[in-house]
């Protein structure tokens, strides 16, 4: 499997803190990974330094095939790349439909001169159709945003990062406030996902992680403690005395 990205040796301290700690860290092009980890283990700011929110004091982040160095690109540049990221709360259009919070999403790909002579085009509208049916929207496309449950509005969320068509994406506590039905979505929408990119899903719910059913890395003070399956990290005495023992 070709890497997709690859964090290297990466530290960062903030007033003495070490967030972390010579962190590296790997993705393929295609699959699922979750982040697990206490407070505190770096997890968000593992995740601000591929974003590009944050500067690492060392280390190297390494892209794609051509082995750009993201520490050198401003976030922008980093999200045109193909770096998706959705925060744990919702940043949907709350006044526009689902079906134009998705067409909004489709636009953003293109520069601002596409933007200013923008024609809806069938193609479009047929993206927003399969978006909407991939993300279990598709009978919501004249609601209006702000009527959708959290979990509903979440999904939207992660239709619209794809919309962008994200080679990578970065999703953050997607099951947190969720009914059991919305999670057990969930956990189907971003394993979809993950077929055709990679997906990194930092999570702190042990029983959403496993139905992920994936490759895990455990975090803790800003280093890769574990890495493999949930059986196989659960059972590592360092993550129980750590994480697990609390």
């Amino acid at each position: 499997m070709n890497t997709l990205l690859e964090v290297s040796g990466v530290s960062v301290t903030f007033d003495g803190f070490r967030a972390i700690n010579n962190l590296s860290f790997q993705i393929g092009e295609v699959e699922l990974r979750a982040v697990i980890g206490p407070n505190g283990a770096g997890k968000t700011t593992f995740m601000d330094i591929i974003t590009g929110k944050t500067r690492p004091d060392e280390g190297r982040v390494i892209w794609g095939e051509k082995s750009v160095s993201l520490l050198g690109l401003s976030e922008a540049k980093i999200a045109q790349a193909g770096i998706g990221r959705k925060f744990q709360k919702p940043t949907v259009f709350e006044d526009q439909t689902v079906h134009e919070n998705l067409l909004m999403a489709l636009q953003n790909k293109r520069g601002w001169l596409h933007v200013i002579f923008y024609r809806t085009t069938t193609d479009d509208l047929q993206k927003v159709e399969d978006l909407a049916v991939e993300i279990g929207l598709h009978h919501d496309l004249s609601r209006k945003a702000g009527e959708l449950s959290h979990g509903q509005k979440q999904w939207l969320e992660i239709g619209m990062l794809l919309a962008q068509e994200p080679r990578l994406l970065l999703v953050d506590e997607p099951a947190a406030g969720m009914t059991p039905q919305e999670r057990e979505h969930t956990t189907d929408l971003l394993v979809h996902a993950a077929k055709t990119r990679a997906v990194v899903v930092v999570e702190h719910d042990m029983e959403f992680v496993r139905r992920l059913n994936c490759k895990v890395t455990v975090l803790h003070e800003g280093s890769a403690l574990a890495e493999g399956s949930l059986d196989h990290v659960t059972s590592n005495q360092d993550v129980i005395d750590v994480y697990l023992g609390r």
